[in-house]
């Protein structure tokens, strides 16, 4: 079952967001699932459609207020005029509280921006028992990795051009020296693989969907959270 529900930030702002729930959601494990620089669309939807097949309860937080587009130009005008510490403080801790009140635990996954947000609400979040980042990351300078304290797994792709490996290189010597618990996975993938829309004349030219490599991430989220979050 699916629907849109409107949950409370911490400050007392209202946010509204799209809420995925398997057959039996009661005490069950969440996920807040952070969306693309698209916005709350029909692929985001999907990923949280996905989670709730599998037992989850899921929802996506909607950071742009309405707003979606398939246009990239526009997509990076909305995601940089969003406010990502707020984004992460306010609206995914939100969203985690919420999940909160009813489910076990709650982990939190996104990709792309989405995945530079999931690292960013790991330092805000004390809510969130576990965190998928999917290929992307904020300025590390950005990330106070001593306040990590949920376990974390990242999928990266060694050919993206969006957010660079070897960055993800600096990212892990940093993690590691705060001794925050993490598995990172590497692919030989382009940036976004694991968006089934990434394919055709409408992908742009950074990102390219892969099959195999996707399911292989899947496989490994679904098998962490399985450890951390039921």
């Amino acid at each position: 079952m699916s629907k849109t529900v409107t949950f409370q930030r911490p400050d007392g702002q209202s946010v509204q967001g799209y809420l995925a729930e398997p057959a039996n959601a009661k005490g069950g494990p969440a996920v807040v699932v952070i969306q693309e620089w698209w916005g709350l669309n029909d692929q985001i939807r999907g990923v949280a459609d996905r989670f709730a097949q599998a037992g989850y309860t899921a929802l996506v937080p909607d950071l742009y207020r309405g707003k979606s587009t398939l246009e990239a130009e526009e997509a990076h005008h909305l995601m940089t005029a969003l406010d990502f510490g707020d984004a992460a403080s306010q609206d995914i801790r939100g969203a985690a509280q919420f999940l909160k009140r009813s489910a076990s635990k709650v982990g939190v996954t996104g990709f792309c921006m989405g995945g530079a947000l999931t690292l960013l609400a790991l330092t805000q979040s004390s809510e969130v028992d576990a965190g998928v980042v999917w290929y992307g990351y904020p300025p590390l300078d950005f990330i106070d990795a001593s306040r990590i304290k949920a376990p974390l797994l990242a999928h990266w792709a060694t050919q993206d051009a969006a957010f660079p490996i070897a960055t993800v290189d600096d990212l892990e010597k940093k993690l590691a020296a705060a001794n925050v618990s993490f598995q990172s996975e590497r692919y030989l993938a382009q940036h976004g693989f694991a968006n089934e829309t990434a394919v055709g004349p409408r992908r742009i030219p950074i990102t390219q969907y892969d099959a195999a490599w996707s399911q292989i991430a899947w496989d490994r989220t679904f098998s962490f959270f399985g450890h951390h979050l039921r």
